[in-house]
């Protein structure tokens, strides 16, 4: 792969980024929605909208995946989802969302011996950074309490089902990435056939249909087809340790819509993270690149 495509398949996966940057935003939008009946809804909106894009271009073919594939692809996207919901009906949120943010260090730590990339010092120092700078955004007053253990533990689990689908889609990058049509779709049925089996259905308004509609194109489907190209044809490594910048970026949207104020806590957090990713991106010494990733 070739120094140009890996650039663009890395700013592919911050597209991705940018965009779950807006869940906690749009999330207040559709407040009053319940979380499977939301997740089901968005999912089928992007899913929808893979659909189009695919039969437009003549590509329904792609749909067509080996048994394998569509295992990572829906274990990865509904098994994430439904571990993430358990984990917040089982635990505080801060604790439960502060263990989460553990898959972007492991998608850096499972590069190497998944895939065989180097890691180094400066990458690792680089992800150490992130993951102090969201500890202290986001795991600001954490408790742990100990009948919280469950939930917790549902959270630790998304992160490696995440860091694992993340990692994994490199070994699968034959597949194509218009394949995430199917697997959101099927991802869709599975948390709609649970939000009918433990929830209530809502009836959305005018301004929860447009949270699920916007939730469907960004961070609850279409970020999942800019988040596979990123990891099929990027550098995990790198994307793994600019993904802290999520919850940074998430909080200030969430200040700039006049949800809490900016503090010298946020600041700083924006700064470590900021300063992590510069570190894991910086040029290393020349040298030859592993297969499949472009050098520096």
């Amino acid at each position: 792969m070739i120094a140009g495509d890996t650039r663009r398949a890395n700013g592919l996966g911050c597209g991705a980024m940018l965009l779950w940057a807006f869940l906690g935003l749009l999330a207040r939008l559709g407040a009053g929605l319940p979380p499977l009946q939301l997740t089901a809804m968005a999912m089928t909106v992007g899913g929808l909208l893979g659909l189009l894009v695919t039969a437009w271009r003549g590509r329904l073919g792609r749909l067509r995946q080996k048994p394998l594939a569509w295992a990572h692809g829906v274990t990865g996207l509904f098994g994430y989802h439904a571990l993430y919901f358990a984990a917040l009906a089982m635990a505080p949120a801060v604790e439960a969302n502060l263990v989460n943010y553990l898959w972007p260090l492991l998608i850096v730590l499972l590069s190497a011996p998944l895939l065989g990339l180097p890691l180094g010092a400066r990458r690792l120092g680089g992800v150490a950074l992130g993951f102090a700078g969201c500890a202290l955004l986001v795991g600001d007053g954490a408790r742990f309490p100990a009948g919280a253990w469950p939930g917790l533990l549902c959270a630790a689990a998304g992160a490696v089902v995440w860091a694992l689908y993340s990692v994994l889609a490199r070994r699968l990058a034959a597949v194509p990435t218009e394949a995430v049509t199917g697997f959101c779709l099927a991802a869709a049925l599975l948390a709609a056939l649970l939000h009918l089996a433990f929830e209530h259905s809502v009836l959305p308004d005018q301004r929860q249909a447009v949270a699920v509609l916007l939730l469907g194109l960004g961070p609850v489907g279409g970020a999942f087809f800019l988040w596979d190209a990123g990891m099929k044809r990027g550098d995990p490594r790198l994307l793994g340790t600019l993904a802290y910048a999520i919850p940074v970026v998430s909080t200030l949207l969430l200040l700039l819509a006049g949800e809490g104020v900016l503090d010298l806590r946020v600041a700083l957090a924006a700064l470590l993270v900021a300063g992590g990713g510069v570190l894991a991106s910086w040029p290393g010494r020349r040298g030859a690149a592993p297969p499949g990733v472009a050098r520096g």
